[in-house]
Parts: C-alpha cells; sequence; structure tokens
C-alpha cells in the first residue's frame, strides 16, 4: 500500500473519531457542565480506542502479524494516546480557557495539531511491521 493511500484511510479513520471526540466533548461540557480540559481527556480517550479498531481492520491490517493486538493497542496508547491526551487537554484548555474560544471549533484545532504527529508514530512505531 503506498504512503498516500495509506494517510487517506488514517485521514477517514481520524474524521469519524473526530465526530466521535467533538460530539463526546459537547455533550460532557454542555450536559455535564465538565471542564472543557477533563472534558477533551474523556472524549479523546473514547477517541483513541475507536481509531485503533478501525486502524487494526482497514488501515493497517496489512501489519498485523508481527504483534500481538494488545502490544499494538499499548503502543498505540503510548504514542497516539499521549500525543492525543495530553495534546488535545492542554490546548482544548488554553483556547477554551484563556483564548475563549469555542469549545468545538478547539477541540478541531487541537485535533489537526496532534493529527500529523499521530500519523507519524503509529506508522513507524506501532504497526513497524515490514509489508507494504
Amino acid at each position: 500500500m503506498t504512503a498516500w493511500l495509506r494517510f487517506g484511510k488514517f485521514n477517514l479513520v481520524g474524521i469519524a473519531g473526530a465526530a466521535v471526540q467533538l460530539s463526546l466533548i459537547a455533550l460532557l461540557t454542555k450536559s455535564f457542565d465538565l471542564r472543557a480540559g477533563l472534558a477533551a481527556a474523556i472524549a479523546v480517550e473514547v477517541a483513541i480506542l475507536h481509531n485503533f479498531a478501525w486502524h487494526e481492520r482497514f488501515t493497517w491490517r496489512d501489519r498485523t502479524a508481527d504483534s500481538s493486538p494488545l502490544v499494538r493497542l499499548l503502543r498505540f496508547h503510548a504514542a497516539n494516546g499521549t500525543v492525543s491526551l495530553i495534546g488535545n487537554a492542554v490546548l482544548v484548555d488554553l483556547f477554551v480557557e484563556r483564548c475563549g474560544f469555542p469549545v468545538v471549533l478547539s477541540g478541531l484545532a487541537a485535533i489537526l495539531i496532534c493529527a500529523l504527529v499521530n500519523f507519524r508514530l503509529a506508522d513507524r512505531w506501532v504497526y513497524r511491521g515490514t509489508a507494504e
């Protein structure tokens, strides 16, 4: 699979995950009155699990033979999870609490900022198999 095709698949999964994440941020801040940073952290974790499941079956299904799903999930959490949880929580809190931006727009901006780093980490470490 070409790098561009894989990046396209990564972004399709990411768009679906972003919809999950942004919907959950809106729900948690509006309906449960959670602070934006905490809502972002919870929403990111749900999106991470969502995205991992889809990447396993869609984006990197040709690279799953070299390690167990548990190892890949742990790598995914360590890499994408760390970038997404810390990056999104910090950026959303900064954009909303300090800059006064809307929470969903802030969440979208944080997702975009973290996406490129997440793709590189997933491609080179989480799914580092030899199949191309």
